[in-house]
């Protein structure tokens, strides 16, 4: 079956990335050691729709007595951390105890910090159920939670024993949750992969139609360069880095908006389109692949609108960021599709004016989507 190492300070470990991995969770995950027992955290609608089928695979009773807490971004906090400890306590979970995190990015940031901190560290494996988290967060041992100032400024990196990635988890998947995932999948083709990014273009409607083929080679490829970047950089000090393209302002609108208006995905979207722009204003980035870049994004699909946010606010959000240096907020900017530049300083009206003319400049994507699709028909 196939699977994609990756390299880290504690060891290197698997992601199993396949249709039908998910049937050999339970040998996967008995192979992690000598383990006392095993717990599987979830959310309750994770659970409600394919959580207690996916923990049956485990073996012994991890399934039968969940550990269930509300997946919400709002939630991803450090009081459900601490309820979750306190259920492992009552539960009797030893240092040589097992965490499943069964569920999408959030179930993985809070139960990987759980097992990062609990007893100063106990087993984990993900498995994640939502495309962002198979493509992306259940990838690289980042795990952390939010702060009312900013996202994940609280966490620790700690990679599991093993990822197991299954794509027919997504068939049931939400469309917007699964549009939210394709955001993602952009940004590793605009960072690392050109032919990634002309595939992602050529058969956008296929992913769209959740086409297995072609959504199992965009999940595999992603992994692979999730897996090679921090490979080299594990800790975030250099090339890791580029994974945060859009990201940036990204999590600054979800702070802004008290994680209630834009899925992570959709966030990330945003932020892309802002970098872009904002490049392409500074001359480091061709107008093509400005062009590329936003006509790709918003062939995704509909983006929740962005807010009027105060200018003070968004910077003061900036500023916070875990990605700043004394207070200088550092930008991820693409050069081409491919190629990636970080640790780039933009003046404040630039990033201003590029938050502001955001919704302009999806609209003249989205029309010229229009009029390509028309001319197209006419031909």
């Amino acid at each position: 079956m196939p699977t994609t190492k990756v390299t880290s300070s504690s060891g290197s470990y698997a992601v199993v990335c396949a249709p039908g991995a998910l049937a050999r969770a339970g040998s996967l995950t008995s192979r992690r050691g000598d383990s006392t027992s095993t717990f599987v955290l979830s959310s309750t609608k994770v659970w409600r729709h394919c959580g207690r089928a996916i923990a049956a695979k485990i073996p012994g009773r991890a399934g039968r007595r969940p550990i269930l807490f509300d997946d919400r971004e709002s939630s991803k906090n450090l009081e459900t951390v601490e309820a979750i400890a306190r259920q492992l306590v009552r539960a009797g979970a030893d240092r040589q105890a097992t965490i499943v995190a069964v569920g999408g990015g959030v179930v993985g940031d809070v139960a990987g910090f759980t097992a990062a901190t609990y007893l100063r560290g106990v087993r984990l494996v993900h498995i994640p159920t939502t495309l962002v988290a198979q493509v992306d967060s259940a990838v690289g041992g980042k795990t952390g939670v939010n702060l009312p100032e900013g996202k994940n400024l609280v966490g620790a990196f700690y990679p599991p024993k093993v990822v197991i990635a299954d794509p027919t988890l997504l068939a049931t998947l939400p469309h917007r949750e699964y549009r939210s995932g394709l955001y993602e999948v952009i940004k590793y083709g605009a960072i690392a992969d050109r032919e990634l990014f002309g595939f992602l273009e050529r058969r956008m409607s296929s992913l769209l139609r959740r086409d297995p083929a072609a959504l199992g080679w965009v999940i595999s490829r992603s992994i692979a360069i999730k897996a090679r970047v921090v490979g080299e950089d594990e800790r975030e000090g250099g090339l890791r880095q580029i994974l945060n393209f859009g990201h940036t302002l990204g999590h600054a609108l979800e702070a802004a908006t008290n994680y209630r208006v834009f899925l992570h995905g959709e966030a990330i979207a945003w932020g892309m389109i802002a970098a872009s722009m904002m490049a392409l204003s500074l001359n480091r980035l061709p107008l093509m692949d400005a062009f590329r870049i936003v006509r790709l994004v918003a062939s995704v699909g509909p983006l929740p609108k962005v807010p009027a946010i105060p200018s003070a606010r968004l910077r003061s959000i900036l500023a916070g960021d875990k990605k700043s240096r004394g207070g200088r907020v550092l930008w991820v900017f693409p050069r081409k599709i491919g190629k990636t530049e970080w640790g780039v300083e933009a003046p404040w009206p630039l990033v201003e004016k590029a938050v502001r003319n955001l919704p302009e400049i999806m609209n003249e994507a989205q029309n010229g989507a229009k009029r390509a699709d028309t001319k197209r028909g006419k031909t």
